[in-house]
């Protein structure tokens, strides 16, 4: 095997010098001469990722920052070259990246990882099964709760969302309406108050914890994940419990104004 040339070597153990240096006492020259020395290391795995894209510098800098990182956190007492220790803080830094941006819609990081995860999943075992797998079996497959299993497929969802002004067919004659045109923007300040007054007659219907989700989601206007943070629980928990004493609420309602009509 070749061994490395000498200048290519001292040059290995500057770069350790100076990130010793940058480890023990902060020194800024050396930070500096570190991602001097190493920028074209980063460039060239950006350019990897970026493919001519117009976000290739922010993919560089996303980088830069991998690479700092690996410079604060490189212990050469392992026998390991800072190369090949830092070449895959900067890729993962750089996925990360990539992973956020193409979501349109905010979703939690741990809902992004477990996506491709059941993606994988989904496919092994629609295989092995010779048929597309049901939720309990991705989710014993991949030892997480179906709840979890069911909310990243929910959340999954939102990574492309549609323009207001993106055109769907109204009806059968080919005419277009845009999304915004069907969304509706009622005032609701004006229901509020009779709204309270049938749902205190029938709020009596529901368990303590299904009251909570209507004053949380319903009086407070809170997101089924806001509501599921107060009380502890997933947001798929949280969208049974509501949709379970909305039912509820519907029947004692309906009741209440039947026996309403027959009194008077």
């Amino acid at each position: 095997m070749q061994k490395p040339s000498r200048p290519n070597q001292e040059a290995k153990l500057q770069a350790i010098e100076w990130i010793k240096a940058f480890q023990e006492s902060g020194d800024r020259d050396a930070q500096d001469r570190l991602v001097k020395h190493y920028h074209g290391l980063v460039e060239s795995i950006a350019r990897k990722y970026s493919k001519g894209r117009s976000h290739h510098e922010d993919i560089v800098q996303v980088g830069m920052m991998g690479l700092l990182g690996a410079i604060r956190r490189y212990d050469d007492s392992f026998g390991k070259s800072f190369e090949a220790f830092a070449i895959p803080t900067i890729v993962g830094e750089i996925k990360r990246f990539l992973r956020d941006k193409t979501w349109s819609v905010h979703v939690p990081r741990r809902i992004k990882e477990l996506g491709p995860k059941i993606k994988s999943a989904n496919e092994e075992l629609t295989t092995s099964l010779q048929r597309s797998p049901r939720v309990n079996e991705i989710a014993q497959y991949l030892d997480i709760s179906e709840e979890e299993v069911l909310e990243a497929m929910e959340m999954g969802k939102s990574y492309q969302a549609l323009s207001v002004d993106h055109s769907i067919e109204a009806d059968s004659d080919g005419s277009t309406v845009t999304l915004l045109d069907i969304v509706g923007n009622r005032e609701e300040g004006y229901e509020r108050v009779d709204q309270r007054l049938v749902l205190e007659k029938v709020l009596h219907v529901l368990s303590d914890r299904e009251k909570q989700i209507i004053q949380f989601t319903y009086l407070e206007n809170l997101s089924q994940k806001e509501a599921g943070d107060k009380l502890g629980i997933s947001q798929m928990h949280v969208s049974r419990l509501q949709r379970r004493a909305i039912k509820k609420l519907k029947e004692a309602i309906h009741a209440e104004a039947y026996s309403m009509e027959h009194l008077s």
